[in-house]
């Protein structure tokens, strides 16, 4: 068993500082809270349990660690934690890929925490690149805010050119217009799915404090988010199919989102392209 130091033997051993520290408890918490006993391999004891998922102790004993160091991970504390430490936890908690990576940015060991700057400005060839495109597109930044499109999304999506600047977020506007998910057949899986890649900024912006005041807001406005959020679900970008109703069209159109990185100067900006499915 390691001890509360999080060193053994050879392994190289990190410090986490204050807001990492925190962001990587509040995590390891709500993904102990979803593990049930029998799902890790345990026994369920008898009568009630007051905690739910696991306890401290069982991840603790599940991942080779003292009951106290795992309990100092979950508060937060500043401690030396190992990759060997941080890959035990995560096997505990049976983590999938995307869970397992993300868990593996929040622990960070080899580069220090950066105060990473949000693009909020595009520059005018880009939005040219996207006028230019024949399918629905537009350049979004780790905020979920839109900063560039073309006509085909104005048309398809959203009509994005009618909102205030302040409003134009795909998230926020993915839970409070109306119009955008009437069109959207397939909302309640794109909406889980946005969440859950949202939250994948919301730590790694975690020194930031617009990504706490957004989810406080739009918590406020939509219950729907509200209940998505509390369920602390990350999940990387992939290609997500995506149904819309039109107008004039009996049948609804399908489109695969790609996002790519949009510049290797700029990785907060994301390049989604509505492609075209064929029937």
């Amino acid at each position: 068993m390691l001890n509360p130091n999080g060193m053994s033997g050879k392994n190289i051993s990190a410090s986490m500082n204050s807001s990492r520290a925190k962001t990587l408890g509040d995590y390891l918490k709500s993904r102990r809270a979803r593990l049930q006993p029998e799902q890790a391999g345990l026994r369920r004891s008898p009568g009630q349990r007051r905690t739910p998922g696991l306890r401290r102790e069982e991840v603790a004993i599940l991942a080779g660690v003292s009951a106290t160091y795992y309990a100092w991970l979950e508060q937060g504390r500043e401690v030396a934690v190992s990759r060997e430490v941080i890959e035990s936890i995560g096997k505990a908690l049976r983590l999938n890929r995307d869970e397992h990576m993300h868990l593996l940015e929040l622990w960070n060991a080899n580069e220090p925490e950066t105060a990473t700057t949000i693009t909020t400005e595009v520059k005018p060839q880009w939005r040219e690149i996207v006028d230019q495109m024949a399918f629905p597109c537009f350049i979004s930044n780790d905020r979920s805010e839109l900063l560039a499109w073309n006509r085909s999304a104005d048309g398809l999506i959203a009509d994005f050119s009618s909102w205030p600047r302040e409003r134009r977020n795909m998230m926020s506007m993915l839970f409070t217009d109306p119009k955008l998910r009437s069109r959207l057949l397939n909302w309640e899986e794109m909406a889980a799915h946005s969440v859950a890649m949202f939250r994948t900024s919301y730590d790694k912006y975690a020194h930031d404090p617009w990504f706490a005041q957004f989810v406080a807001g739009l918590s406020r406005e939509s219950a729907e988010f509200a209940a998505l959020w509390k369920l602390h679900r990350v999940e990387v970008k992939k290609v997500t199919r995506v149904f819309y109703e039109v107008p004039g069209r009996k049948q609804a159109l399908a489109f695969d989102i790609n996002s790519l990185a949009f510049t290797t100067d700029h990785p907060d900006l994301h390049l989604c392209i509505y492609s075209p499915v064929s029937d």
